[in-house]
């Protein structure tokens, strides 16, 4: 984060879970409506058999679309993560210092760092809570009817606060915090919060109102990579999802530049959730970008990644034109151009760290589009095993897939009975407060 700023997942998916065509007549629940199911009529045939087989292959086709959507929630959160633990060791490193003690090419493994191989930092602690408020949003209009996604995310950002050794908040005190995530006793560790941070949500009044700040740090746009899986899978407009990014960003991140980049990567993510390829996702996102005062910045910066990205400069030169990643647009285009040279996912990740400045940011954003956009299964098994908290990062990652299929609350969006076992269970898991 910007430090100028101061075995399998398991998922809660018992009796209960809704079909795919259900699930896709369901509301969004996060602020708009789902995109109406995809239900064609089957050609003619002509033979009852050929029409079986053809409603076959549709079923397995469906089925293998949903099990790699699930493989982008999972790569994108766990790629996040691996960047985020490969960066925290030279977080604060010149890159002439990176090699120095790593070698000619830089760290291209976990070194120790806050006292272990694979630590993750407040990167990945603040995208691991977005994802659990946006989460907590739905089941609270499951179950209460009403729920504001930004008061319930800036619920979930006091509770973060909280891990960091600060027992008191000026509104809720020491309120006893319920919730599975909240319990990760790993998940209480200072791993370099930054300041801005600490400081708008210790200032927090009224929960969901935009930070009384000038800071455009990456502390927005770093943890924001959840807003873009959900809003994709969920059919939601390339216009609301930039709005909902911009709106969380500004939870902690007052300057306009440190809003419109979360606003940016949320489109990013949420397009290449819809088989868009990055460029094209660049394309959309910039257009949204647009729209907004105040968005010349950002747009500068990504119109120079992609510019070099197009280029024969090195990676370290071309990085090092796009600044140090310590402000929101640096942070994004960094990314951005690693991800479009990146020849694999550890390639993008490893030139993302190896630089002068906010290494883990850098890292962990490369790491949440490459993940994305090539699924879980491109990331090395030496980065996953030892990756701190891993278990935790998968089975947020599989729930912020699923979510929408629990037959939760008090009725059926679709005229069904809800599961009134399974509502209870997930309250418990992701209380809707």
């Amino acid at each position: 984060m910007g430090k100028d700023e101061g075995k399998t997942a398991r998922t809660v998916r018992p009796k209960g879970v809704r079909s795919p065509k259900v699930r896709a007549a369901q509301k969004l629940d996060v602020g708009v409506d789902a995109a109406p199911p995809d239900v064609r009529p089957l050609a003619k045939t002509g033979r009852g058999r050929s029409r079986s087989m053809s409603r076959e292959a549709r079923r397995q086709t469906e089925e293998a679309r949903e099990a790699f959507i699930r493989s982008r929630f999972m790569g994108c959160l766990l790629g996040g993560a691996v960047g985020d633990a490969l960066g925290a060791p030279v977080e604060f490193m010149r890159r002439t210092e990176i090699l120095e003690r790593f070698g000619p090419g830089g760290i291209t493994a976990y070194a120790p760092a806050y006292g272990r191989v694979g630590a993750i930092t407040d990167d990945t602690q603040m995208t691991l809570f977005t994802a659990e408020g946006l989460i907590r949003t739905w089941v609270r209009r499951r179950n209460k009817g009403i729920a504001s996604v930004e008061a319930m995310t800036a619920r979930a950002y006091v509770r973060w606060y909280k891990t960091q050794g600060k027992a008191q908040h000026p509104r809720y005190g020491d309120r006893e915090e319920t919730g599975w995530l909240f319990q990760q006793e790993a998940l209480h560790a200072q791993r370099g919060p930054g300041e801005t941070c600490l400081s708008a949500i210790r200032h927090m009044t009224v929960m969901g109102d935009p930070a009384q700040n000038d800071s455009k740090g990456c502390g927005g746009v770093m943890r924001i990579a959840p807003v873009g899986l959900v809003m994709g899978q969920g059919g939601a407009s390339s216009t609301e999802t930039f709005a909902l990014g911009a709106k969380l960003a500004a939870l902690t991140h007052g300057h306009p530049t440190g809003s419109l980049a979360a606003g940016v990567l949320a489109v990013i993510i949420a397009e290449i959730v819809r088989d868009k390829t990055l460029p094209e996702a660049l394309v959309i996102a910039r257009a949204c970008l647009r729209k907004h005062a105040h968005h010349e910045e950002t747009e500068q910066a990504l119109a120079q990644a992609q510019a070099l990205a197009a280029s024969d400069l090195a990676p370290p030169a071309a990085i090092a034109r796009l600044g140090q990643g310590w402000v929101a647009e640096e942070a994004l285009a960094i990314a951005v151009y690693c991800a479009l040279t990146a020849p694999s996912f550890i390639d993008g990740v490893i030139h993302a760290v190896n630089h002068d400045g906010d290494s883990d940011s850098t890292g962990a954003i490369t790491g949440n589009i490459l993940g994305a956009i090539h699924g879980q299964a491109v990331i090395p098994a030496s980065f996953l095993s030892p990756l701190e908290l891993r278990e935790v990062i998968a089975e947020i990652a599989s729930d912020l897939c699923a979510f929408r299929e629990w037959n939760i609350g008090e009725s059926d969006d679709v005229g069904g009975r809800s599961n009134p076992a399974l509502s209870e269970r997930v309250w418990q898991k992701y209380p809707g407060f």
